[in-house]
């Protein structure tokens, strides 16, 4: 008899420690627990060690706090009729006070809050040209942004942040848009060209111009000091020389320069073969054509002084 009592006490004594140590249970950091009694929602349990009622209170499920991200991609047309593959990252998180709305109000949040990315873009980018929606991607994740996260916090949730990572047109629009941007810089580089084309044209003139003008002085300065000097020779050849004139020391200076042109002619061993009158009656017709033709200029800038 003893026995069996002592076996009952054993049984009893098991059965009340089983119900003392299950109804305690624990919550893990950055995660909450949702109690409900018969059912119906009782509380949220905090992080760390907790008690519930045996066998009346139940953990319907657990809620994590932590940041959630969810990546969906959206394809959609743009004002000037180019389709576009949008790639979208929303960042999320249960609201530590509305933990109820979250577990309660919403049978599937990730596929909720997709419905609701795809209408805010579906009201943005078809009013906009691709270019637009290239210029606005920041503004188009602020919009997402505000507009879900309005929606979102009748159930519980924070937006914490919309990224739209890239835009994707069709790869035949890419590849348009690509040969498009290649054709402008080739305008950009032709007109570069063209420009120092002008530049080196305008400058090789500009070059040309002043050597001109520095060989024309030039040859004004050598023809001046050659008419200096034969006016120096002439002059000093008529003291020496008593009785001579201007004419002849001319014949002479133009005979010695004949002379010295046949030596130069001769000592270049690449000119070609030259035939020229050398008799001194030549060399004399010679010598008075030039003297009758600075006679002429002479005279002629006489007159017209």
């Amino acid at each position: 008899m003893d026995v069996v009592i002592l076996i009952l006490l054993a049984v009893l004594a098991i059965i009340v420690l089983s119900l003392i140590l299950g109804s305690f249970f624990t919550v893990s950091t950055a995660e909450v627990a949702v109690l409900t009694r018969f059912g119906k929602f009782l509380r949220v349990a905090e992080a760390g060690l907790n008690w519930k009622a045996p066998y009346l209170d139940t953990v319907a499920g657990v809620v994590s706090l932590r940041v959630n991200q969810i990546t969906l991609t959206m394809e959609t047309k743009t004002k000037d009729n180019v389709f576009v593959t949008i790639p979208i990252s929303v960042q999320n998180r249960v609201r530590p006070e509305r933990v109820y709305d979250a577990f309660y109000k919403l049978s599937d949040p990730v596929a909720q809050i997709k419905s609701y990315v795809e209408q805010v873009i579906l009201g943005h980018v078809p009013g906009m040209t691709l270019d637009e929606v290239f210029a606005s991607q920041s503004s188009i994740a602020a919009a997402v942004k505000q507009e879900l996260d309005a929606d979102m916090a009748a159930f519980g949730y924070e937006i914490v942040n919309v990224l739209v990572t890239d835009i994707i047109p069709d790869a035949k629009v890419k590849s348009a848009m690509n040969d498009i941007n290649a054709a402008q810089r080739e305008q950009v580089a032709a007109t570069a060209r063209g420009e120092a084309d002008k530049i080196l044209v305008v400058k090789k003139a500009e070059a040309e111009a002043e050597s001109k003008a520095l060989q024309g002085q030039g040859i004004a300065n050598q023809r001046k000091a050659i008419v200096e000097g034969l006016q120096n020779s002439i002059e000093q050849f008529q003291k020496a020389v008593e009785g001579a004139t201007p004419k002849d020391v001319m014949q002479l200076v133009l005979v010695t320069q004949y002379f010295d042109t046949l030596k130069s002619i001769g000592e270049n061993d690449k000119t070609n073969t030259l035939f020229l009158a050398h008799s001194p009656s030549a060399v004399k017709e010679v010598s008075d054509q030039i003297l009758e033709s600075m006679l002429i200029a002479q005279n002629s800038t006489v007159m017209s002084r």
